[in-house]
């Protein structure tokens, strides 16, 4: 359904969160107009319904279309013999150390043409649609060579272009080190190869490293963010998953925008991340399906007034799942966050993670008409009914790009 004026009426609970909350309507209206929202209101004596085209909100919950801040959407083949490797007592990281994980996607990603990644990755995309995201990063990193990274990129920046979702370009040549190369020359190569090719081609909008000890040292993330960022390109890390690496204090150092997964960060890094503004992206899918124990210092990240988003992580390793509802829900269950949180995590949160908050992740005028209609009748049944696709209708940009449910 396309239509340049649209009124979502009888809309139950409208969850604008905007404020520091969720910025609850109750029997709420929204105006749409030329694919952002116009005006916002709640149902009285005075309301009459518009020359617009009306959708029904049936009396149940509507939010901000789903923002997902970080994900491996692009690649070629599928993990699923590692998974059983792991089920059967293999660490992510001794898999790594013996040619598997991220070097075992590489091969297959190289081998791989730019449409057959495309056409996966656009399946993958509507999936992720269909369960409510409109607004999806995308990170390259399984080429770790100059034309695969830029393949990558580009297969990206077509699935932008499909229309389903907003789609985040991100640079992540520092995934890991080829083989055949030591960790100098590659560092080299990203810098003064890579780099200059993805500047000049527009493919991306972020710059990510794997700071860990099995990947790139803090000194060596630093050096490529830092050259990122001469591109134009903005910082962002993963940082203090499988070690406590100094992912945190890199990320405050560097001025990144976000530090993701954060299992094992330092206190300092905490707080120099709380100086400088850093989102914290969390990943509960990927310690679910990785079996870890450890969790984020989420107690810690509130006392010290860190923003917190929320991401699948959806990648062909280390976690499976394509739906944002699902992560609001285990990260309620497994790190202990609030529906609010976890609610703002996926939207107004996430967005900030991708410094669109003043364009999506809330529903106020002006911003894009970027919305989710649920089957719903309260918000606590978003993270309450476990597996349950709450999307019936989904909006990008005022149009209708998705009917999960009958």
């Amino acid at each position: 359904m396309k239509s340049d004026s649209l009124l979502l009426a009888n809309i139950g609970q409208l969850l604008t969160m905007t404020g520091d909350g969720l910025g609850i309507v109750e029997n709420a209206w929204v105006q749409i107009e030329e694919g952002r929202v116009s005006d916002v209101g709640q149902v009285d004596s005075r309301f009459q319904v518009s020359d617009s085209e009306v959708v029904d909100c049936r009396g149940c919950v509507v939010l901000p279309g789903f923002v997902d801040p970080h994900t491996h959407l692009v690649f070629g083949g599928w993990r699923a013999h590692e998974f059983e490797q792991r089920l059967l007592g293999k660490t992510y990281k001794e898999i790594a150390q013996t040619g598997g994980g991220i070097l075992f996607t590489v091969k297959a990603t190289r081998a791989a043409s730019e449409d057959e990644l495309y056409e996966h990755a656009l399946a993958r995309l509507r999936e992720m649609s269909a369960w409510g995201t409109t607004t999806v990063e995308v990170k390259s990193g399984y080429g770790l060579d100059t034309e695969s990274e830029l393949k990558m990129l580009r297969v990206a920046r077509r699935l932008g272009e499909a229309g389903i979702a907003t789609v985040v370009p991100t640079f992540m040549g520092a995934h890991s080190v080829p083989e055949g190369l030591d960790k100098p020359s590659y560092v080299r190569l990203v810098i003064e190869q890579m780099l200059p090719k993805v500047a000049e081609d527009r493919l991306a909008r972020f710059c990510d490293v794997f700071c860990e000890s099995i990947a790139f040292s803090p000194e060596e993330t630093v050096q490529i963010l830092e050259a990122g960022k001469r591109y134009g390109l903005l910082p962002t890390v993963h940082a203090d998953e499988i070690d406590s690496s100094g992912g945190a204090e890199v990320a405050a150092q560097v001025g990144a925008v976000s530090a993701s997964h954060l299992l094992r960060p330092s206190d300092e890094g905490l707080r120099q991340m709380a100086e400088k503004g850093v989102v914290a992206v969390l990943l509960p899918g990927t310690c679910f399906f990785l079996r870890e124990q450890h969790k984020p210092p989420v107690a810690r990240m509130r006392e010290l007034g860190i923003t917190m988003a929320l991401a699948t992580d959806f990648n062909p390793g280390s976690c499976t799942m394509l739906a944002q509802p699902l992560t609001l829900q285990l990260v309620c269950i497994h790190y202990g966050l609030t529906i609010v949180e976890a609610l703002r995590g996926v939207t107004v949160n996430a967005a900030r993670a991708l410094r669109l908050e003043s364009e999506i992740g809330t529903i106020e005028p002006g911003k894009r008409a970027d919305i989710v209609i649920t089957d719903v009748p309260d918000y606590r049944h978003l993270a309450y009914r476990f597996g349950h696709n709450p999307c019936r209708l989904v909006l990008r940009h005022g149009s209708i790009v998705n009917r999960p449910a009958a």
